[in-house]
């Protein structure tokens, strides 16, 4: 049965609505970064670029890094734009555009995000690199999804316990990363423990201007959450939507984030750009590898 026109809405030149992208235009192999700023920062590290196209805040570039074909596409902010892009790029593979019939043999994907974080212990310091083992969704995105079978509710109800959670907030929900590429990308230069993903950078993140917010201690809560010796190490706002849709879909995700802040200690980077660029070279060379 082919999928609705409305469901799956294509460009007059046959390019997925949001991305403005052709199976052709991209590698199995995806670099996700929030900033479409930061594109360019990934790509002129690549020896040639083959493609490059923006509509909106989606911008792509694909080309060559030492021999393999590599795609940077930034998702703009937030899992609701984590859901139009991991949807669309598995649609370029996993679904025959022509028809609009899922392919029977599917296609894995292999997602790596690399983005910028504000650490939530005093023992990872800004300019750090962090690699999650888990997205802990706080935003309940993943939630219009069937998701029984990819969450982990031990960690979940550990947390729901220790923080005492809303009711009225979306169930947390805890998801692994891809056990492959941690294994390609981990060194004695990456942190590792929950990311969390909230669903807006002020309140959602315990930010307080003129609005309070629901839970003024949840931040602490969370700093001294351990569940079998696993921390939450960081917040930011699209790692588990990332973890959850790869998960569901059948692809590979991992996260590394730049440290650029630590809300514990109240520190920020003294030059986040030069973090950033580390963190760049660092995961193009062990994607290489």
């Amino acid at each position: 049965m082919p999928i609705k026109e409305s469901e799956l809405i294509l460009n007059p030149d046959g390019s997925v609505y949001h991305l403005n992208l052709k199976p052709e235009n991209v590698s199995d192999t995806i670099i996700l970064v929030g900033d479409q700023n930061r594109v360019e920062k990934v790509s002129k590290h690549f020896d040639s670029i083959e493609f490059s196209t923006q509509k909106r805040e989606f911008k792509t570039h694909t080309g060559l890094y030492k021999g393999k074909r590599l795609t940077v596409l930034s998702t703009g902010i937030g899992p609701d734009n984590i859901d139009i892009v991991l949807n669309e790029l598995d649609a370029l593979f996993n679904i025959d555009l022509s028809t609009k019939i899922p392919k029977q043999t599917i296609t894995p994907l292999n997602f790596i995000r690399i983005g910028t974080s504000g650490s939530l212990q005093e023992d990872i310091p800004v300019d750090a690199f962090v690699l999650s083992t888990h997205g802990l969704d706080l935003n309940g995105m993943l939630h219009a999804y069937q998701i029984n079978g990819i969450n982990n509710p031990g960690i979940e109800e550990a947390f729901i316990a220790h923080t005492n959670w809303h009711d009225y907030k979306a169930r947390p929900i805890v998801i692994e990363n891809s056990p492959v590429l941690e294994a390609r990308l981990e060194s004695d230069k990456t942190h590792k423990g929950l990311t969390a993903t909230a669903g807006g950078f002020y309140g959602p993140q315990g930010r307080v201007l003129r609005l309070p917010v629901q839970d003024a201690d949840l931040n602490h809560k969370m700093d001294n959450f351990n569940f079998k010796g696993t921390t939450i190490t960081n917040f930011e706002m699209e790692t588990s939507a990332i973890y959850g849709l790869a998960k569901l879909l059948g692809h590979h995700a991992v996260s590394l984030n730049a440290i650029i802040a630590n809300r514990a200690s109240g520190t920020f980077s003294k030059n986040p750009a030069l973090t950033i660029e580390k963190l760049i070279t660092y995961t193009l060379d062990k994607i290489t590898q």
